[in-house]
């Protein structure tokens, strides 16, 4: 197959917005109570009484709240992820002197997605701020640190460029830097070890729908058990910024382990287990279908 660099990109970059969407319906109750436990762990205690009281205080759309920005950095966060995979994978091959054509190992592979969500960073980063400021905002309220909350994305938006400028969007960034490099290392390690499990030697593109589900499903359950304590920890900044000044991610660490201590930083990693394995495997079973799709289409 001889395909346009350009159009390559694209077909990458489209694919990973699919896969992105995917990924979104399927498990955002999940990371709404993911993003409520982190922030704050003493309102609940467990999944269950995390679900009882959203439903109660603020109805079944609760769950739902942080969607649209869960989807815009959802979308853009894998299409520029899976677009940048693309290049950094021929990178690799440039720095271990392999053919453009040839096939990349596992651990190569996985450097590859490293590198690439360095870029994604850059995208993720605001719509992320927006979506878990959303997410915590009914339990800002409840615990007094701010008097009137944010209903929208468009007042979420205001509020941020008011009192912080363009750059308060990217509040928790070296955080979500310093989750995304390891985290996405084993995540497409993951991924395409378990893709070589299921193979058993023939091409990995064979494999069916099942197969590539369970291990989007491997490698998001590697990334989050790695790099929890980190998330959890971002989100703290990125919420809590909406009360004032907020200490930086080691002053944030040292203090949630000083006050809290460590299980703190594992508080909602429940519902963030059962969510990996459903939507990362959503995730890579539409990004490869639709890959396919696409790549079949553009074959000359």
């Amino acid at each position: 197959m001889k395909t346009n660099p350009v159009i390559q990109a694209a077909i990458d970059l489209t694919a990973g917005a699919v896969g992105g969407t995917a990924c979104v319906i399927t498990g955002q109750p999940f990371d709404t109570a993911k993003v409520k436990m982190q922030t704050f762990p003493a309102m609940y205690r467990g999944l269950v009484d995390c679900f009882v009281k959203t439903y109660k205080q603020v109805g079944f759309r609760g769950f739902y709240k942080g969607t649209t920005p869960a989807l815009v950095a959802n979308i853009a966060e894998n299409a520029v992820l899976f677009m940048c995979y693309g290049f950094c994978q021929n990178i690799v091959r440039r720095i271990v002197g392999l053919d453009k054509k040839a096939e990349l190992s596992d651990l190569q592979n996985a450097a590859a997605g490293s590198f690439a969500s360095a870029f994604a960073t850059l995208v993720l980063c605001p719509t992320e701020l927006v979506k878990c400021r959303l997410q915590a905002m009914h339990e800002m309220q409840l615990s007094g640190k701010i008097v009137h909350g944010h209903n929208t994305v468009w007042s979420v938006v205001k509020g941020v460029l008011k009192k912080d400028g363009p750059f308060g969007f990217y509040r928790g960034w070296s955080s979500t830097l310093l989750r995304e490099i390891p985290g996405y290392f084993l995540f497409f390690g993951g991924y395409e070890l378990s893709r070589t499990f299921f193979a058993f030697g023939r091409p990995k593109e064979e494999l069916g729908p099942v197969a590539l589900m369970i291990s989007g499903g491997f490698g998001g359950m590697c990334l989050w058990i790695a790099v929890y304590p980190i998330d959890c920890i971002k989100s703290r900044i990125q919420v809590l910024s909406m009360a004032g000044k907020q200490a930086g991610f080691m002053l944030t660490f040292a203090s949630v382990l000083r006050k809290e201590g460590v299980f703190a930083l594992y508080s909602g990693l429940k519902p963030t287990m059962i969510r990996a394995f459903p939507a990362n495997g959503a995730l890579f079973l539409a990004y490869e279908y639709s890959r396919k799709l696409m790549m079949n289409q553009f074959d000359v």
